[in-house]
């Protein structure tokens, strides 16, 4: 597998799994040898953490979806110099817990900002810096809400409709990414969720 720095992200609708299945991935990784880290996005830095706390805990701090985007990627910007560029010049995998995908797919598509603008200030936020691979987890809408058992934050409380138009975008913009993402199907047991990742992995970047 050599030591080159991977960066690859997992994404899609909340209530998918990707924190079950980062973890599953880091330790099919770390079996093989290499250093991983797993951020999550907005979070893993100071900055990220503070803005993480308005974005998705502070529902009585009002949020236009201009704002809202802005601040996911300011968050994003601090992670991809503070944690990401370093970790992949050191050569290890990076595994993040969403990234510009989620921007451009839950306040564009879903939120109706203009998704070439949200692509183009990601670019900015990020250096150009893009996944490697980027997974998402498709999994239907009423399955999705049905594993949110916890309290709600500000996103996951947006509703029903919200979240059709969320599964659409992201795979429309998946689709639209061609060969840099991979579609997987969540809505299956885990571990077999976790084989079509490994798979996918495996003939995208370790062929």
């Amino acid at each position: 597998m050599g030591d080159t720095g991977l960066l690859i992200s997992l994404d899609g609708i909340d209530g998918a799994g990707k924190s079950t299945q980062v973890k599953l991935l880091s330790e099919w990784f770390e079996r093989r040898g290499r250093t991983v880290i797993a951020p999550r996005d907005p979070g893993s830095t100071a900055l990220g953490e503070a803005l993480r706390e308005i974005l998705l805990h502070r529902q009585e701090i009002p949020l236009s979806m201009t704002a809202e985007m802005l601040l996911y990627m300011a968050s994003r910007a601090q992670l991809v110099r503070q944690i990401i560029q370093p970790a992949l010049q050191a050569g290890q995998v990076v595994l993040a817990d969403r990234y510009l995908l989620a921007n451009v797919v839950y306040q564009g598509c879903a939120g109706g900002e203009e998704v070439e603008h949200v692509w183009q200030v990601g670019r900015i936020a990020t250096a150009g810096l893009m996944p490697h691979l980027t997974c998402v987890l498709d999994l239907p809408v009423s399955m999705a809400m049905s594993r949110l058992t916890r309290g709600l934050d500000r996103l996951e409380s947006r509703g029903e409709a919200y979240f059709q138009r969320v599964r659409e975008g992201f795979v429309q913009q998946a689709q639209r990414l061609g060969e840099a993402a991979v579609i997987i199907d969540a809505a299956v047991p885990p571990q077999d969720i976790h084989a079509q990742l490994v798979a996918a992995i495996a003939d995208r970047l370790l062929g």
